[in-house]
């Protein structure tokens, strides 16, 4: 296997611990299952499975859960104490970075939230081959947005935060996939998430 990437050891490590305290606010999960809910408004029939790339704690696929109740989930996590509390959610847990899993099942929707942005640039072609092979049917990419790739300095540190047209970049990518819906959530909102622009992509079913 291949040494971990410097965004992988970044995340697995002692950052990525701290990362867990700021990701625990009550608030969040309101946020989150306003948030899903609107994006995820298009999608028929409900997913009865779903993968989270980067899912951290879970406060995600908890959102989920409340609008999904009967779905399976699993979550990839790169960060060890994460994998533990990600486990109390009672989803299927897979450890390691995105890059490195091997996964042969597909999942009806495959999402990540705030976590493309944190991964190599050089690494991204590799990754968005993963989101379209672990997927029957839906994609959801929420991240930040730029219609050029920009590098950004995040909380101190350089190399450690993207911006880019990832949607766009896959959509290019593969053709067979199109684009569903898109919205933006604003900080300023009732239910708030930090300024991301999401994407719901469908895999064309021939």
């Amino acid at each position: 296997m291949s040494p971990p990437s410097e965004q992988g050891s970044f995340w697995s490590g002692d950052f990525g611990d701290e990362y867990i305290q700021r990701n625990t606010l009550e608030n969040l999960l309101a946020s989150n299952i306003h948030f899903f809910s609107k994006a995820l408004n298009n999608i028929s029939p409900i997913p009865k499975n779903v993968l989270e790339v980067g899912a951290n704690i879970g406060m995600n696929i908890k959102a989920l859960k409340s609008i999904m109740p009967h779905a399976n989930f699993s979550g990839i996590e790169v960060n060890k104490k994460a994998c533990e509390l990600l486990l109390e959610t009672g989803c299927s847990v897979i450890q390691g970075s995105i890059e490195e899993v091997k996964i042969e099942e597909q999942f009806d929707l495959v999402l990540s939230k705030g976590v493309l942005i944190h991964l190599s640039p050089s690494n991204l072609d590799l990754v968005y081959s993963k989101l379209y092979k672990w997927t029957s049917r839906y994609i959801l990419i929420a991240e930040y947005y730029n219609p050029t790739p920009i590098e950004l300095e995040y909380r101190g540190y350089k190399n450690k935060l993207f911006k880019r047209d990832f949607a766009g970049e896959i959509l290019e990518k593969y053709p067979e996939l199109k684009l569903l819906d898109y919205g933006f959530a604003y900080h300023r909102s009732n239910f708030p998430q930090d300024d991301i622009s999401w994407f719901l992509l469908e895999k064309r079913i021939l």
